[in-house]
């Protein structure tokens, strides 16, 4: 099955050479374009979520051998979540080779968080059933070098902190806001407000509303640990 110009540089971009590009083409095609013969690619982001979750994992235990589990999860759900996974997606300029329906495309579908990630996810799943778990891994790996190198200030969950700040001060835990939400519906933008029972308060903005309450929360507590 021969591929476009388009996915022949995207697979370059990706750094894995397909042999069987169908692989690639069914990992690329959004199920709003999907029909009985062209398949979507919602089962290969099924299998493609375990196999960057068992890279992880093992990432994660040969950079730190002596990390408790307790490290180790924050750090994993940091590489893993999907913002982390359209991230990456963004880096290799998936958007442009994805296979949308028509009503998909026109709402915006090639910036979606959402459709990035599972997009990504799909793309791992197929260089392993092309080539197998060490092609996949050293895929994975390469994408998500810098990420691994510096998750552990990522992992910081500013929310869970911001939380045990107030709790050990004998403060009830900070409220969450949704102050507004802006922009299309294909890149919305929210913006939430985190506030201590004491008074002190801190907005932020980004692209998911689990997003912008972490932004609140990290700007509030970097406000109340300056003292």
């Amino acid at each position: 099955m021969k591929t476009s110009a388009e996915l022949d540089a995207f697979a370059a971009r990706l750094g894995h050479d397909f042999k069987e590009p169908e692989y690639l083409i069914r990992a690329v095609t959004h199920p709003s374009i999907a029909s009985e013969t062209r398949p979507d690619n919602q089962r290969q982001e099924f299998l493609g979520d375990r196999v960057l979750g068992l890279v992880i994992a093992e990432a994660l235990l040969q950079a730190d051998a002596g990390a408790a589990e307790g490290q180790l999860a924050p750090r994993f759900n940091a590489l893993v979540r999907k913002e982390t996974c359209a991230a990456v997606a963004r880096d290799i300029d998936i958007g442009v080779v994805l296979r949308l329906g028509r009503s998909e495309m026109m709402s915006g579908g090639r910036r979606k968080e959402a459709l990035l990630a599972d997009a990504m996810e799909a793309v791992i799943a197929a260089v392993y059933q092309d080539a197998g778990f060490e092609a996949a891994r050293d895929v994975v790996l390469r994408l998500w070098a810098s990420r691994i190198d510096t998750v552990e200030g990522d992992a910081r969950d500013a929310k869970t902190s911001l939380q045990e700040w107030a709790q050990a001060r004998g403060l009830a835990p900070p409220s969450y806001e949704a102050v507004s939400r802006t922009g299309p519906d294909h890149a919305p933008v929210f913006t939430v407000e985190a506030r201590l029972s004491t008074g002190e308060a801190e907005r932020a903005s980004a692209n998911s509303k689990r997003a912008a309450e972490q932004a609140s929360a990290k700007a509030l507590l970097a406000r109340v640990e300056a003292g």
